[in-house]
């Protein structure tokens, strides 16, 4: 998909990704946290979901001479079905662990989910965190997610086997927006 204006919120901004981005993304993605969520076996090339809409993570930082850190911090994407009676968004992210634990995957999350509702007109979004990771179905929950089912079985994972997904979905008036 093509570039995108940036999402901006209070702490953090969100950017078109683009080839400056791959090495820093890697490197995130390499980490054993991430790694163990988000397994890398091509290397992450950049178009490998062409119909994905991926955004680069950036910290606001006063240090900085604009404002805000260029250093990539994670990558959110997002995805949108268009079937007309099946309309709706999907999100994914992943985040540097030396910021989880801080407020930025939930801001990140309510910020992709109110430019899909306000900007790209979905009325309904889902995310499918593995069932087993708490902070991260805790985090989409603060957004305004809720669970609706396990999937199971759902995806194969480093160790080899299939693990279960929570699937969780918005409603548009359920999101609690970042503060601004």
């Amino acid at each position: 998909k093509g570039q995108m204006a940036a999402l901006a919120g209070p702490r953090v901004v969100l950017t078109s990704l683009t080839p400056d981005h791959a090495d820093a993304i890697r490197a995130i993605r390499a980490t054993a946290e991430v790694a163990e969520r988000w397994p890398d076996d091509e290397g992450f090339p950049l178009d490998d979901e062409p119909d994905a809409t991926r955004l680069v993570v950036l910290i606001r930082d006063s240090a900085s001479p604009d404002g805000i850190d260029p250093s990539p911090r994670g990558l959110v994407q997002y995805g949108e079905e268009d079937t007309p009676d099946y309309r709706h968004a999907s999100i994914d992210i992943f985040l540097d662990p030396q910021i989880h634990g801080h407020g930025y995957g939930r801001e990140v999350i309510a910020l992709v989910a109110a430019h899909l509702i306000d900007d790209r007109g979905h009325h309904r979004i889902t995310i499918d965190p593995a069932a087993d990771n708490a902070a991260a179905i805790a985090c989409y929950a603060a957004a305004g997610f809720r669970p609706v089912g396990i999937l199971r079985q759902y995806e194969r994972g480093p160790d080899g086997a299939f693990h279960d997904g929570l699937l969780m979905d918005l409603l548009a008036d359920e999101l609690i927006r970042p503060d601004s």
